[in-house]
């Protein structure tokens, strides 16, 4: 069995405030897990937190590109420090956010050492750019088309080790049925599963035909990234964006567990579950349950 180090990656550097003078609320997911009893659970070993930068846009205006660039470069580099020591040590980490912008670390982190996929669990795909936006700002929005080197150099090319992610390596999973991304992520070719095609064929089932990709073609091995907002908004409403039509977690969980279950997995985050809009806690339990029990099998 894999050795599982579950280490806290608090970042909200990559989301829009969500009112004037506010912070969001994501960087209290790890804590809120943690509260779940999820080290226990796991029987993971205590792998400390990556401290983020103070999140402060200053005087950021929409056209100056992503903003909180250079505290994200910043902590991508620390955050890739950790992760790459624990895949070096045959370790398995698992992140706890933060935004969807911690995965820029662990591509980072796994560049270095060599040649990584991505399954990407998650509602939308994050691949705003210039070419496809007339502006860009919130890199949690834009992490896997960063991780593919569209974008500023400062975070496009870190260590000149662009792109950290080859697109034909990513492989999608919970995009909503008519996403009006599709058709630009397939024609860069990425592999895209959709809701529906999910639902139609189950989740084990779309899972092992990804692993039969992720697991040849050059490749050393691969990263899971779970953004809570892939789930329905009746059961995971405590998202900065929720999108109905979404996945219920009798569907996300034998997709995950099969990917996770993979020898050739390294690693796992989660993110984008924001415990201020979560009073009681419900969707944070739901949460952690899932993580738990997908990761039963690692």
């Amino acid at each position: 069995m894999k050795k599982l180090v579950l280490v806290d990656a608090p970042s909200n550097l990559g989301l829009r405030p969500p009112a004037p003078g506010a912070v969001p609320g994501c960087y209290k997911l790890a804590g809120a897990l943690r509260e779940q009893g999820l080290l226990r659970r796991l029987g993971a070993e205590e792998g400390g937190v990556v401290v983020p930068p103070r999140y402060d846009r200053g005087d950021w205006r929409e056209g100056d590109g992503v903003f909180n660039a250079a505290a994200l470069a910043t902590y991508t580099r620390k955050l890739a420090d950790r992760v790459e020591r624990h895949v070096r040590a045959g370790q398995f980490p698992v992140l706890l956010g933060g935004d969807c912008s911690i995965q820029l670390g662990a591509s980072l982190a796994l560049r270095r050492i060599g040649r990584y996929g991505m399954a990407a669990v998650d509602a939308s795909a994050d691949f705003r750019h210039l070419g496809n936006a007339p502006s860009v700002g919130a890199a949690a929005g834009e992490e896997l088309a960063l991780a593919t080197g569209r974008g500023q150099r400062d975070l496009t090319d870190l260590e000149g080790l662009r792109p950290y992610l080859r697109e034909g390596d990513v492989h999608l999973f919970g995009i909503r049925d008519g996403d009006d991304e599709r058709a630009e992520l397939t024609a860069v070719g990425m592999s895209v599963h959709t809701v529906g095609e999910i639902r139609q064929r189950g989740g084990h089932a779309q899972a092992e035909d990804a692993l039969a990709a992720l697991g040849g073609g050059g490749l050393d091995g691969f990263w899971v990234h779970l953004d809570a907002d892939v789930l329905d908004p009746s059961v995971m409403p405590a998202v900065d964006s929720p999108d109905p039509d979404g996945l219920l977690p009798d569907e996300v969980r034998p997709l995950l567990a099969t990917l996770l279950a993979s020898e050739r997995c390294v690693g796992l985050n989660v993110t984008i579950y924001d415990p201020d809009l979560d009073p009681d806690g419900t969707a944070g339990a739901l949460l952690a349950d899932l993580v738990v029990e997908a990761l039963a099998g690692v």
